[in-house]
Parts: structure tokens; C-alpha cells; sequence
């Protein structure tokens, strides 16, 4: 059964500027270490960085709870399979929150915009 759907649309050049501006102190606070080794490793890491923003965005609205429930940027954290398929591992809070379920991610982009979306389904 599906319990929550959220999406979220990130300007690229928003988050560049915040990694502009904010250097490490921004990336260390949003992305976990292997977010950031990846999107580092990436010719266009902006890019990448924004695409992790997204869905961390995009689960945070499918939890339904906001920032209120305890959701925390680390707690989600984007990997990709060999073939660049997202998924997320959980961790801390919105691991015991969601447990039991499954959370489904994709991601879209454009040259200035990337768009993600987070399904969560609820074992029945």
C-alpha cells in the first residue's frame, strides 16, 4: 500500500551557489561522505549534488511528517547501482520511521533543473 509520494524541483545553479558560498560547511551538513566522494567524482558534481538534494527533498515530503518529525538530510542517503538506477538508504530516525516499508526514488534532469520523486510503500 502507498503511504506517501513527494516530489521536489532543484534549480542546479540554487545549489551551486550554495556551494559557492558555503563551501564544505554546506556539503558536509547536507550529504553523507559516499554522496560526496560520488558527486565529486562526477565531471558536472553540481549536478549530482542537486539530484541528491531532490530526493532528499522529495523523501522528506513523502514522510508526510516535514522537518518536524525528526527528519534529518544525513538520514536519507542516495546510492546508485551499477547501472545508475537511484535508491536510498536509511538511517537514524526515518530508518525506524519507516520501517517496514519501501521507498521508491527517481530522477530527472534538464540542463538548469532537476526534479525527484520518493514513493513510499507500507507492507501490509
Amino acid at each position: 500500500m502507498i503511504s506517501g509520494i513527494g516530489i521536489d524541483v532543484v534549480e542546479i545553479q540554487r545549489v551551486n551557489e550554495m556551494i559557492q558560498r558555503y563551501g564544505n560547511r554546506f556539503i558536509k551538513k547536507i550529504f553523507t561522505e559516499s554522496e560526496i566522494e560520488y558527486a565529486l567524482s562526477k565531471a558536472s558534481s553540481p549536478h549530482h549534488f542537486a539530484g541528491r538534494f531532490a530526493v532528499k527533498e522529495a523523501v522528506s515530503k513523502a514522510i508526510s511528517t516535514g522537518w518536524s518529525g525528526g527528519f534529518r538530510w544525513k538520514d536519507v542517503e542516495v546510492t546508485n547501482d551499477d547501472s545508475g538506477k537511484p535508491s536510498v538508504q536509511l538511517h537514524g530516525h526515518v530508518k525506524e520511521l519507516l520501517q517496514g516499508s519501501t521507498v521508491f526514488v527517481s530522477i530527472s534532469h534538464s540542463e538548469n533543473v532537476i526534479a525527484a520523486v520518493a514513493i513510499i510503500e507500507k507492507r501490509i
